[in-house]
């Protein structure tokens, strides 16, 4: 019985640590609200779309069991941090600390903050592994910009409603909340767009050094995964 060899990959975890690192800075960036000209959006919205961009190079070179590992991974760490943010919030300061307030008043938020962007990642990020996965299949692996625009325009949109009202809901006026969405979305949709010539260069490149492709035709796509053959 012939015993099948467990693939290692060389830039796997590289991928993940700096995916991990995105998801994490974009969080606390998205406390400051930013206005330039007229439009409104997070701090995190510099970052934050290149979380999707990593994630619909997981889906499309590794596949999306891989990828749903990965986001798990960063669900994970995502929860350790507003923890500790808010552990270390808690914890009485020492006698000469100025700072408290200002801890507070920033990072204090930074547990809602997690938790609108754990729950808004969850739904988005799936929707659109899934949406870019299905979409492979239906192009049989042609025309990978389709696949990377179209799965964000769907995932980008569940995220950034979900994050917002969860995050800010009662802390900004509903106006602010609605434009930020409005701006954040179309500047992470156009982030995708411009980002697509990197993105087809990485996915070659990453394909050509990983002898890997993957298909998702027999794949659960449930989120509630995390093992990988």
């Amino acid at each position: 019985m012939a015993i099948r060899q467990k693939k290692n990959f060389k830039y796997l975890d590289i991928i993940t640590g700096v995916f991990v690192a995105v998801l994490l800075i974009s969080d606390i960036s998205d406390t400051k609200a930013i206005t330039i000209g007229f439009l409104s959006f997070g701090g995190g919205t510099f970052l934050f779309p290149i979380a999707y961009i990593f994630g619909d190079i997981l889906t499309e070179v590794y596949g999306f069991k891989r990828a749903r590992r990965i986001i798990w991974i960063g669900f994970a760490c995502s929860a350790l941090m507003a923890i500790m943010f808010t552990l270390v919030g808690m914890a009485p300061p020492s006698p000469d600390y100025p700072y408290q307030k200002d801890f507070m008043h920033i990072l204090g938020m930074t547990p809602r903050i997690a938790i609108a962007s754990l729950t808004a990642y969850f739904f988005g990020e799936f929707v659109n592994s899934v949406t870019l996965a299905k979409m492979k299949i239906f192009t049989k692996g042609r025309f990978l910009w389709t696949r990377t625009i179209g799965s964000t325009v769907v995932g980008e949109l569940v995220d950034t409603s979900i994050f917002m009202f969860i995050g800010f809901f009662g802390v900004f006026p509903l106006s602010l909340i609605l434009s930020i969405i409005i701006s954040g979305y179309f500047l992470k949709v156009i982030t995708e767009v411009v980002f697509t010539p990197v993105t087809y260069w990485v996915v070659t490149f990453l394909k050509r050094k990983e002898h890997e492709d993957y298909y998702d035709r027999k794949t659960k796509f449930t989120p509630f995964e995390i093992t990988v053959e």
